[in-house]
């Protein structure tokens, strides 16, 4: 188990195979405030809602490949990718995080002082769709984004993907976490869906996959990382 007692969220054969990717290839590069940030949203009712350190590190990876400077972020939760994120972005990159709560934000707000990036991050606490639209309100803000990043209810992606189309640029990345959803996707019918938590979703996680593959708009790549990941390349 991770950590020792904690349950592992991942679609790798078995936890040891995890535990050892995590050891030998992430823990060594985790930042120190990550690490303190994840410590700090162990104890949180709702940490499995945090973004896995593997895929903390996929992202500022694919951000650095880039040169993203201007980044988009549906859904943050405690912060920690929002973090991650602010940490890969040059001293005068952006990002807008969007969530609906601001309480669970808050317990990542001391560690993103204390890494000194405070300014790279503008949180706007508000249902994400109505952000995203108030953004598109202003024609500036069209194919301004770089890169984006959407771990939030799954019953508003095939939205969210709509208007991030608009807001990311020619090229830019947008990437989608929980796309295989534990693996329960392979399932032929949601009453099959085991914990019952994961019915919520279900169906239009399923349908976001069918049309994110056939969207001639974008380039994808979809990623057995975490709880599965979707990567789209704007191009057009």
């Amino acid at each position: 188990m991770v950590d020792g007692k904690k349950k592992m969220y991942h679609l790798l054969q078995n936890d040891d195979l995890y535990q050892y990717l995590l050891d030998t290839s992430v823990y060594p590069r985790e930042p120190e405030v990550l690490k303190e940030l994840r410590d700090a949203t162990s104890s949180h009712p709702l940490a499995f809602y945090g973004t896995a350190p593997d895929c903390g590190q996929f992202l500022s990876m694919l951000m650095r490949l880039v040169g993203a400077k201007k980044t988009i972020e549906v859904g943050v939760f405690t912060g920690y990718s929002l973090l991650a994120t602010a940490l890969t972005l040059p001293e005068d990159g952006k990002v807008i995080g969007i969530d609906i709560n601001r309480k669970s934000y808050d317990v990542g707000v001391p560690f993103i002082k204390k890494a000194g990036v405070s300014h790279k991050i503008e949180f706007i606490e508000s249902p994400a769709l109505l952000a995203l639209d108030n953004l598109l309100e202003d024609p500036k803000n069209e194919g301004a984004f770089d890169f984006a990043f959407v771990d939030a209810d799954k019953d508003n992606y095939a939205n969210y993907h709509e208007r991030l189309l608009k807001l990311v640029k020619v090229g830019g990345l947008i990437v989608y976490d929980n796309t295989l959803w534990g693996g329960t996707v392979t399932l032929p019918d949601v009453s099959l869906v085991f914990p019952d938590s994961r019915r919520r979703g279900w169906v239009e996680l399923i349908e976001l996959n069918k049309l994110l593959a056939k969207d001639p708009r974008i380039e994808i790549s979809q990623i057995p990382l975490g709880d599965g990941m979707t990567l789209c390349k704007r191009l057009e």
